[in-house]
């Protein structure tokens, strides 16, 4: 720990709460009863002002994907900075043409043109508006439990209506059923379930569109929603039918990309679907503002009007792109979420067989979650037993996230590069704050 930070621990979590309330909005709202401020992280573990060290296994929200201060990515942004800052996309620089160029390589099919921002609020954006451009239409196709983003938007594509903070509406977008297993209208034990809930995209687009869409875009795993997993054929029919209606696919990789659903880059894969744009974000920088939409050359090419962003494709953020990614090929994250995702799974699962308020365990790779309720025969989600254990797991110095439409879903997500020892840390503390 260096000096500053050793001089911060001397000042108490209450003062900066304080702060915090006093000259911040309301709305940017911290995790716990009582919230901590984090001084210091390395890799799986973070570190209070109060000097109280955590094992984090919700990783920024599934962003800091190869752990907390990489070196690898403290060096090269330390470097990039010493030699070039910042240019704007008015000027080309040569880490924005490695990443597009690395991106192209490790995403399926023919996607090969990248438009980097900010956010995967702006690359959902980019998406939208560029698919209404090549089609020459504007109604679009999301999901119910989805979660794209917080501008005008982005919050109208999201259905939770917790997170729409305005009751305007935009026009054209509409809602199809959620691939949401656990709470179905359908049989879950139907077989060709999956067709089945993406037979309601086409009662939509029949219904309430003018039956000319101009996309179809979902995550591939639900984050906000849940980590709700759509059961097989789900994607190949969604694909199938918004392209027979003249539209295209827009897969977000927001939460799910960069090999965390384990043994593929993306989560598309593990259903033998190419999209015709893809959005990324979190994952992609390690912790650093970088989104990126990423298409075929030919669809790229209908963007007409003039459009620029500032500080898309920064060197800077370029520099701990191209970083971030080298240290993924070279620790091979998918195989090696798909490993250490196996061992959650089964920790997990055994807790499952321990509390009855464990309503499903769900997930991919080291995408994992626990849906809790009341009991299992109602399936009454339980907020209130979500948060006391997402408290009881803070007072076993765990760090997890919160999801479900109802709030009533715990979230994990650690750094790719965690260790078998790790996990096996963070299971032994979720069970005893499973206990407490």
């Amino acid at each position: 720990m260096n000096e500053s930070n050793a001089a911060t621990l001397t000042k108490s979590n209450s003062k900066f709460r304080a702060a915090h309330e006093e000259f911040l909005f309301p709305c940017v709202k911290p995790l716990y009863n009582d919230p901590i401020t984090i001084v210091d992280a390395s890799g799986m573990n973070v570190i209070d002002v109060e000097g109280v060290e955590y094992l984090d296994f919700f990783a920024g929200i599934l962003t800091t994907g190869i752990g907390h201060c990489h070196p690898d990515v403290v060096e090269r942004v330390r470097e990039q900075v010493g030699r070039l800052g910042h240019t704007s996309t008015l000027y080309i620089t040569e880490n924005q043409i490695n990443v597009a160029r690395e991106l192209a390589e490790i995403t399926p099919g023919k996607l090969k043109s990248c438009f980097f921002t900010n956010s995967g609020t702006e690359a959902i954006e980019t998406a939208i508006m560029l698919a209404q451009q090549y089609t020459g239409r504007h109604e679009v196709i999301t999901l119910r439990h989805a979660y794209s983003g917080r501008s005008t938007l982005a919050t109208n594509l999201t259905a939770h209506s917790s997170w729409r903070p305005v009751s305007s509406t935009i026009a054209g977008i509409k809602h199809a059923i959620s691939p949401y297993t656990y709470r179905s209208p359908f049989d879950p034990t139907e077989p060709n379930l999956g067709e089945k809930f993406a037979d309601d995209i086409l009662d939509v687009i029949e219904t309430t569109t003018s039956g000319r869409p101009a996309a179809f875009i979902a995550e591939t795993i639900l984050g906000v929603g849940g980590y709700i997993v759509p059961p097989p054929g789900y994607f190949q029919r969604a694909a199938e039918i918004i392209r027979s209606c003249g539209g295209l696919f827009i897969c977000d990789e927001v939460q799910a990309g960069f090999g965390r659903t384990g043994e593929k880059w993306f989560g598309i894969e593990h259903w033998n679907v190419e999209p015709d744009i893809m959005v990324m974000a979190k994952g992609i920088a390690n912790g650093f503002p970088v989104g990126a939409t990423i298409t075929r050359p030919e669809i790229a090419a209908a963007w007409k009007a003039k459009t620029i962003t500032t500080f898309g494709g920064n060197p800077i953020t370029m520099a701990a792109t191209q970083a971030t990614l080298e240290v993924m090929k070279r620790e091979n994250t998918p195989a090696r979420s798909a490993e250490r995702g196996r061992q959650l799974r089964a920790g997990l699962d055994a807790l499952y067989a321990e509390h009855e308020w464990i309503g499903e365990v769900r997930g991919m790779g080291l995408m994992q979650a626990l849906e809790l309720v009341e009991d299992r025969k109602t399936k009454k989600p339980s907020p209130e037993k979500t948060k006391a254990l997402l408290e009881a797991a803070k007072e076993e110095k765990l760090l997890i996230g919160i999801g479900g439409l109802n709030n009533n879903v715990i979230r994990m997500g650690p750094s790719m590069l965690v260790t078998e020892a790790e996990v096996d840390d963070a299971l032994e503390r979720l069970r005893r704050a499973c206990e407490r």
